[in-house]
């Protein structure tokens, strides 16, 4: 899990793997802007001999839902269109681009690097570095801070971040038995060498290893994590459909409204151009609640309506120094400020990030829950979001847990994912943590304030 602070333009990031956090700073209390309005606070979080790293501009492809428009694409088309719609968006000249740094899960095994391969495949030079993180549902929040690491550290002025995932086309392996038995069949030399091997195959070789998201520590899947977590703190079922509908129904309502600034339109090849998500679908609670539980059943409380969809889609962000950016014209959306990185036990807190690393990435900036105007977090599932809301509300789970004296708090839900989230615009793993970032930015200007803190959790012990 990961927290990030900003401050910008009115933004604030935090997000954790499987705990992290991070902030940001309106861009109100820059200097080059003071005709903005002030800040409720002249705490700027700037750090001496250290450069104000920036949001210019982030985007994204329209998240679908696996199995759609994009099915018979691979990761890298699907980058690559983020990658172009943030040029054409931002005009920043490809050569002026340091670094490319993009966040994946399930990666595809011909373009492992699925960032220099989408780099290339965007026009950008073959001399231009890029790389490819991977931590979970936090990977792009990984790739974003290893931009602001590189920018802070004076190695780069320009980079650009990301995510992609393609649900829709994940890798299906042969058994360990049948890989093992086709490696060495490759370097036998002799017909009577090969026939051997041949006739040691056996039926059970030919099960496929199917992919499923789950730890390997655990072997348990994120569902499950999730069900007995809402289990653990008291989370109903009716509260979690009351949560999903009110998801689906404020990103319905920021969809019409023409709130989510982020999404690009997309031209899939041989297909109509996509131009918004199509996952978004306000039900009832009481279509809801006739669904079954979906992973522990059939007492479980976790079902496909309360929980986030397989996602295919992409993301990009441009980050720079702000003395590189205010020098190209540039008017940032947000200053990046802070980030926290935290990690629990991955059985029984692995959906427990965000109230690990809230509390920290506050303390590293001075800060406390109440300055904080804008909150993003991840919802992977209903049950987590309000698991993780009591837990940071419980003065025991504090002292118990986390060895802390008091409780951090809950946000409260006005500024909390107010123009929906992933339970209803969807969640590619590996791209929803630059829609986090900027939607804080973008939700910072809209709705006024300094700060805005963007939290997520991740599975995996990455």
């Amino acid at each position: 899990m990961s927290s990030m602070l900003s401050s910008a333009l009115r933004t604030l990031p935090v997000s954790s793997a499987w705990a992290a956090g991070a902030f940001t700073r309106s861009l109100s209390c820059s200097s080059q802007f003071q005709a903005a309005a002030q800040p409720k606070t002249k705490k700027t979080l700037g750090k001496t001999g250290v450069k104000n790293v920036v949001v210019v501009e982030g985007v994204r492809i329209p998240f679908l839902q696996s199995g759609t428009s994009y099915a018979d694409l691979m990761p890298h088309d699907l980058a690559r269109a983020a990658l172009q719609g943030l040029l054409t968006r931002t005009s920043v000249p490809r050569d002026v681009v340091d670094y490319i740094v993009y966040g994946t899960v399930i990666q595809e095994v011909k373009t492992s690097n699925v960032a220099r391969e989408a780099a290339l495949g965007a026009g950008f030079s073959d001399k231009t570095p890029a790389h490819t993180v991977t931590m979970a549902c936090i990977s792009s929040n990984q790739a974003m801070t290893t931009g602001v690491g590189m920018i802070a550290a004076g190695q780069c002025d320009v980079v650009v971040a990301g995510g992609v995932e393609l649900m829709s086309d994940v890798p299906i392996r042969h058994s360990r038995k049948m890989r093992k038995t086709m490696l060495t069949l490759n370097r036998a030399k002799t017909l009577g060498q090969k026939l051997s091997l041949i006739s040691k195959i056996r039926p059970d070789y030919f099960a496929p290893e199917l992919p499923a998201v789950a730890e390997f520590s655990t072997s348990e899947t994120m569902g499950h994590s999730a069900d007995r977590l809402a289990a653990a703190f008291g989370v109903s079922r009716l509260e979690q459909d009351e949560y999903a509908l009110r998801s689906h129904s404020l990103a319905k309502k920021a969809q019409e409204e023409g709130l989510l600034q982020d999404v690009v339109p997309f031209k899939v090849p041989g297909k109509d151009t996509v131009t918004k998500d199509n996952g978004i679908r306000p039900s009832s609670l009481e279509q809801m609640a006739k669904l079954k539980p979906a992973f522990i059943k059939p007492y479980g409380t976790v079902t496909a309506a309360n929980s986030s969809f397989l996602t295919d889609g992409a993301s990009a962000m441009l980050i720079m120094s702000e003395e590189k950016a205010l020098a190209m014209g540039y008017k940032p959306k947000a200053y990046l400020r802070d980030f926290v990185y935290v990690s629990q036990d991955p059985k029984d807190q692995l959906l427990l990030g965000p109230t690990y690393a809230t509390p920290k990435v506050l303390e590293k900036a001075g800060l406390t829950l109440g300055d904080i105007d804008v909150f993003e977090f991840h919802e992977a599932f209903a049950g987590q979001i309000l698991a993780n809301l009591k837990a940071m509300d419980s003065d025991w789970f504090a002292q118990n847990y986390m060895g802390r004296k008091s409780k951090v708090g809950a946000p409260p839900l006005d500024k909390f994912n107010t123009w929906g989230g992933s339970l209803s615009l969807g969640h590619p793993f590996g791209a929803t943590g630059c829609r986090l970032v900027i939607t804080a930015a973008h939700r910072l200007k809209k709705e006024g304030g300094q700060y805005g803190l963007v939290a997520a959790c991740a599975a995996g012990g990455q």
